[in-house]
């Protein structure tokens, strides 16, 4: 840290948890703040995720369709999902492409590590792009809970429903723009 920046740490005095579902909690946290304040922070504690941005090799991105309770609308979407407790993210994410795809990537490229709302929320979401994809093996690789339509769409018009609004999602935008500057950057000499 640079010697002459002010610090800006919260001190946390006490923690209460409100509520602790399936996937999130949510908390409470008193904070003592740098100038000696206190404060409280409502704090959404989510164990982090993943999202998988599946290239094909003709360069065409798979994209999901579902239902979305909480928008209240079916959604594009890249593969994506939760950690599981002590999971690595690039594990997470083979499992996750596999559940709701039904391929494996044979290599995945990490493209970002993001909190998604760092305001109220400690989630950290990693997004990889997902090449030299086949089809998963056995039977029942797909989750049987979640009703799921895959597309597939090539890169430019993947860039070109972001541009207009069709592909509304946060995770998928940054996948589909980051993809297609990993493409511009690397695409020719690293597949």
């Amino acid at each position: 840290m640079d010697s002459d920046a002010v610090d800006l740490r919260e001190v946390t005095l006490s923690s209460e948890t409100i509520f602790s579902g399936r996937v999130v909690s949510l908390r409470v946290d008193t904070v003592r703040l740098p100038g000696g304040r206190t404060s409280t922070r409502e704090v959404v504690a989510h164990p982090g995720a993943v999202a998988i941005v599946p290239l094909t090799d003709d360069g065409q991105i798979v994209l999901i369709r579902q239902y979305r309770q909480a928008a209240g609308q079916v959604l594009l979407e890249i593969p994506a999902g939760t950690l599981d407790k002590g999971e690595a993210p690039e594990a997470c994410a083979r499992r996750e492409l596999a559940e709701e795809t039904g391929l494996l990537a044979g290599r995945l490229v990490r493209l970002i590590g993001s909190y998604l709302a760092p305001g109220y929320s400690s989630e950290l979401l990693h997004v990889f792009l997902g090449v030299d994809l086949g089809p998963a093996d056995g039977p029942d690789v797909m989750d049987a809970d979640e009703n799921i339509e895959t597309l597939t769409v090539p890169v430019a018009e993947a860039v070109e429903w972001v541009l207009d609004g069709r592909v509304c999602d946060a995770k998928t935008i940054c996948g589909i723009l980051l993809a297609d500057r990993w493409l511009r950057h690397h695409g020719g000499e690293e597949r």
